[in-house]
């Protein structure tokens, strides 16, 4: 629960101080990389440390996570400019990156399917509770103009989580040779950079077809191609084939991929939104992100009850109609900005997000043994990064083009409105997908037996 709050805070107080930090260093055109930068750096370390964390054990990489997320902290919170903040970035994405993942496969090692909703319930009350504190700090913050604190808030919370799991959290592992593949995390990294990077740039660094868009776009594709293909003969390849070979991880990762990109939409512009168009404060347009964050661990708390009843895929098709409702009622009202409207969208978003996540991700998990759960977990969450970073690099693009037709228009409210009217109908466009992944997604028997055992006994201190 302490590491996870380590990523649950990060995502809503950074966003509500983008206004301040812009302000203060400048570059408001590339801010969307203070976020694409930090998911791509996630995504791309996820599945190392999953094929490491079913070798070496949970333990290791978790506090490895927490030391690379501290020192992040510390160098986002000294930033001088933004390229300075984007690379620092970086590191915390990497920390974060062994972070989530890890918490959420060492309750898959620890509690049995029936224990899980009950676990998930304490897990999701950090989210519930960073809902709210995040933006709320955020929001004091950059209202203060003391936006660094948002990152050295960090240091003693990753100081307690570290200590916690060294005094608590024991595992006994048999030690296995493995092999790291360097070359296919090197190819998936440059591909999924020049992606974003073509996606982020085009039409404002550059023209759509000019020969640095089309070249960005031709090298990252062939280049995730020549990744699929090197990953089919690698020995312990970091994204093994055989997850997407099957139907149940193929349409979960799917559905992950969804959900990033959704909750990084909103959870990018909605401040955004409420600060330029009516001039909310800092405090009051987080609050209203508070919303969706909440929603999000109040379903989730509630959602083992639901898929222990009416199975996994039942239950996500409640959460993706949910998500669909809440989105097109916040493109219904962009044209008229209103902090409860908005906030009461955001609920309803994050009621679904909540019932679609948790069951999916769990519903993968169940389904293999303990020694394929790292690396199922791993590509879940992975799939969500990915989808976080270029969900927001497309709605990143779709603001920048609107903006661009006005001079300093991001300055004006009426153009802030229209821009964060297109970002919303285009979050609206990625839950009608969603639905799509969510039908194919096979129907799975619910067991709530004890959990796969493997070369590695994890327990909690005491029990």
């Amino acid at each position: 629960m302490l590491t996870t709050g380590l990523v649950a805070i990060d995502s809503t107080i950074v966003a509500t101080a983008v206004p301040s930090i812009v302000h203060d260093i400048g570059g408001f055109s590339s801010f969307p990389w203070v976020f694409s930068i930090y998911l791509l750096a996630q995504a791309v370390s996820v599945p190392i440390y999953a094929k490491l964390a079913d070798t070496v054990g949970r333990k290791p990489i978790i506090l490895l996570g927490i030391g690379l997320f501290l020192v992040g902290s510390i160098l986002c919170g000294v930033a001088w400019s933004m390229p300075a903040l984007i690379l620092f970035r970086v590191v915390q994405g990497l920390g974060a990156g062994a972070v989530q993942p890890m918490a959420i496969t060492i309750a898959g090692d620890i509690y049995t399917l029936k224990e899980r909703a009950k676990a998930q319930g304490y897990l999701a009350s950090v989210w519930a509770i960073s809902s709210v504190v995040g933006p709320t700090l955020g929001g004091v913050f950059s209202t203060l103009g003391i936006w660094r604190g948002i990152f050295f808030v960090n240091v003693p919370l990753c100081l307690l989580a570290a200590w916690m799991l060294l005094r608590t959290f024991h595992e006994k592992i048999e030690k296995t040779r493995h092999r790291v593949d360097y070359l296919g995390a090197g190819l998936l990294t440059v591909s999924l950079s020049l992606l974003i990077l073509a996606v982020l740039e085009g039409g404002q660094a550059w023209a759509w077809n000019s020969p640095q868009s089309i070249g960005a776009f031709a090298i990252g594709g062939i280049l995730l191609l020549v990744f699929l293909a090197v990953e089919r003969r690698a020995e312990e390849p970091v994204l093994p084939p055989w997850v997407f070979s099957r139907r149940l991880l193929l349409t979960t990762s799917l559905i992950s991929f969804g959900v990033g990109a959704v909750i990084l939409g909103l959870t990018s512009y909605v401040p955004t939104y409420l600060e330029g168009s009516i001039g909310v404060s800092p405090i009051f347009a987080g609050l209203a992100l508070a919303a969706l964050t909440l929603g999000w661990p109040i379903s989730a708390s509630q959602s083992g009850k639901l898929y222990l009843r009416i199975g996994f895929r039942s239950t996500v098709l409640i959460g993706v109609a949910l998500a669909v409702a809440g989105a097109g009622l916040l493109a219904l009202i962009a044209s008229s900005p209103n902090v409860v409207l908005v906030g009461a969208a955001c609920f309803v978003v994050g009621l679904g997000l909540g019932l679609v996540a948790t069951p999916s991700l769990i519903a993968a998990q169940s389904s293999v043994e303990w020694n394929e759960r790292g690396v199922v977990t791993g590509t879940n969450l992975f799939s969500r990064s990915v989808g976080s970073a270029l969900g927001v690099a497309v709605f990143g693009a779709v603001a920048n083009a609107i903006y661009a037709g006005t001079v300093n228009g991001d300055q004006v409210p009426s153009v802030i409105v229209h821009a964060s009217s297109a970002v919303f109908a285009a979050v609206v466009v990625v839950t009608l997908l969603l639905v799509g992944a969510v039908l194919a997604m096979p129907r799975s028997r619910v067991a709530s037996g004890s959990p796969a055992t493997g070369p590695v006994t994890a327990v909690p201190a005491g029990e």
